[in-house]
């Protein structure tokens, strides 16, 4: 009996405190703070919050329909993903679109840049490379240069 009596608090007091960093049982991703989630808008399309859907990228941070299914098809709480504009209504949605972001950082967030801490730099890689190809440098392509210059000064 003393044995039970001895994991039961470990075992509680451990769940209590998983509960309680990950805001209530929502997900938590290590340096994806607000300031991030605004600096990554920043870095998509300077924060427009008016951008609509060009090109098949919709939102302030220019989400395609491939990244809001690989980000597990988040919608509006009213919503379902089976409806045929769903995703463009989130990704337009700033709140909702940040929901999108955290879905695809869950699944492919990792310290891309190899200096040993997954930060808000690496998110920005991630998705300005995708999930599978975010160790690629950035400098390398005219979107990248951009992406890297808007981050910069987002961070100033």
């Amino acid at each position: 009996m003393f044995v039970t009596r001895s994991l039961v608090f470990p075992a509680c007091f451990v769940a209590v405190f998983v509960f309680w960093i990950t805001g209530s049982g929502g997900v938590f991703i290590s340096n994806l703070s607000e300031s991030c989630y605004r600096c990554l808008c920043y870095v998509s399309t300077k924060c427009n919050l008016a951008h609509d859907c060009t090109g098949g990228y919709c939102g302030p941070f220019n989400i395609s329909k491939v990244y809001w299914v690989d980000a597990g098809k988040v919608v509006h709480s009213e919503d379902t993903p089976e409806r045929s504009h769903a995703w463009e209504d989130c990704a337009r949605n700033y709140h909702c679109s940040k929901k999108i972001i955290e879905g695809y950082l869950e699944r492919f967030g990792k310290d891309c840049n190899g200096d040993g801490v997954t930060d808000c730099f690496d998110y920005m890689m991630v998705n300005g490379n995708g999930g599978y190809g975010c160790t690629k440098p950035l400098n390398r392509s005219v979107n990248g240069r951009r992406w890297l210059l808007r981050y910069e000064e987002c961070t100033l």
